[in-house]
């Protein structure tokens, strides 16, 4: 069975940083597209990091740019975020999500499998 495990989540003051990581099993890592999502309270899911199988394309939402940086340890099947800079709006479940391919990859709805979720809090 295919699952994605995210981890990492917490609190943490305005201006600090965590990694989130999501651990694939179930499939062959490397030849998925991965993404992150992020989803507040009565708020829509948003794309908030993509990165391509092997890891040579990134492509970042504008909110998050030059703030996060989405990796991948393919031997190890891990999908990591790293999060600096964080501010209050960042605050909201995050999701890692794979795909077969780029095209649209903003697009949650492209997206076929997703985990279960890790809760990420900014205090102000």
């Amino acid at each position: 069975q295919v699952q994605l495990v995210e981890s990492g989540g917490g609190l943490v003051q305005a201006g600090g940083s965590l990694r989130l990581s999501c651990a694939a099993s179930g499939l062959t890592f490397g030849g998925y597209v991965m993404g992150w999502f992020r989803q507040a309270p009565g708020k829509e899911r948003e794309f908030v990091a993509a990165i391509s199988g092997n890891g040579g394309s990134t492509y970042y939402a504008d909110s998050v740019k030059g703030r996060f940086t989405i990796a991948r340890d393919n031997a190890k099947s891990t999908l990591y975020l790293q999060m600096n800079s964080l501010k209050h709006e960042d605050t909201a479940v995050y999701n890692c999500a794979a795909k077969t391919s780029w095209a649209r990859v903003s697009n949650d709805a492209t997206y076929g499998t997703w985990g279960r979720g890790t809760q990420v809090t900014v205090s102000s």
